[in-house]
């Protein structure tokens, strides 16, 4: 449990320090930043060798770097358009999805009600303050964080340590060097916002994931779904006090719902999965 809460803090604490680099960098740039020290962080540590991985375990590194680099740049993208409460928590259908899969249960039809609720109320409006591309891109997120979600837990359980993970992270960064290049320019050569990079780098990426792959070691899906449906209100605290991103009481609603639809249905598939 204490691994997954401190996984959620440091990510969304990351989020919000990389939205100071979208200006120099880009969205794209930044993720380039993000995933390009995280990896050079993890192999450093991991030491992974290519040897043996093929065919199964090479297509899930290959996947799972696939699911790393889409789920990053389309959240960051989202980010930089709507405030990142409401962006985790249109991101939490991923995992949200993941858990109604796993669960055949009619009270599941409650907690779908609820968050397709709590979504209906971030849906953009004429004339609404919430851009519609962003509301796109991060339930684009959501799609491959459900994808990161299956491949986490089968990467974590044919590779010793955090040798997948880092291999993985190696394929996300090589996947992301043209546009983040693109993006970031010349200015991806400058000392201070490299500097902030590697700090997004380790509280959104390395230090994150390697505790989220640990817990999933410890805790059945179901388990580590429900805590981590903490994350919508995480991020939304996060965006109060560091970016100063105040939400409007409906939008509050919203996350709050789908919260608790979230735990809802995590701890439905949960149970369903203890009762098989």
């Amino acid at each position: 449990m204490t691994l997954v809460l401190a996984a959620i803090v440091s990510v969304q604490s990351g989020a919000a320090v990389a939205t100071t680099l979208f200006d120099e960098l880009g969205p794209t740039g930044t993720v380039l930043a993000r995933l390009g020290f995280a990896a050079l962080v993890l192999v450093a540590i991991w030491r992974p060798s290519l040897r043996g991985v093929r065919g199964t375990r090479l297509r899930d590194v290959a996947l799972f770097g696939v699911a790393l680099a889409a789920m990053n740049t389309s959240f960051y993208l989202s980010l930089d358009r709507i405030p990142l409460g409401i962006a985790v928590t249109l991101e939490f259908v991923g995992p949200l999805g993941v858990a109604l899969v796993g669960s055949r249960r009619r009270s599941d039809l409650l907690w779908v009600a609820m968050a397709a609720g709590g979504i209906l109320l971030l849906a953009p409006t004429p004339g609404g303050g919430l851009d519609a591309l962003g509301v796109g891109l991060a339930l684009l997120a959501g799609a491959f964080w459900a994808a990161y979600i299956v491949l986490s837990e089968r990467i974590g359980r044919s590779f010793a340590g955090g040798q997948g993970l880092a291999l993985a992270m190696c394929v996300a960064a090589i996947l992301l060097l043209g546009p983040g290049i693109v993006d970031g320019g010349g200015e991806l050569l400058d000392p201070a916002l490299l500097a902030v990079g590697f700090a997004v780098a380790m509280l959104s990426s390395a230090i994150p994931y390697s505790l989220e792959m640990e817990a999933l070691r410890r805790l059945p899906r179901g388990t580590f779904g429900v805590l981590m449906s903490l994350e919508p209100g995480v991020a939304a605290t996060v965006g109060l006090i560091g970016l100063d991103q105040a939400l409007a009481a409906r939008e509050v609603i919203a996350i709050v719902l789908v919260v608790i639809a979230s735990a809802g249905a995590l701890s439905s598939a949960r149970t369903a999965v203890t009762e098989a």
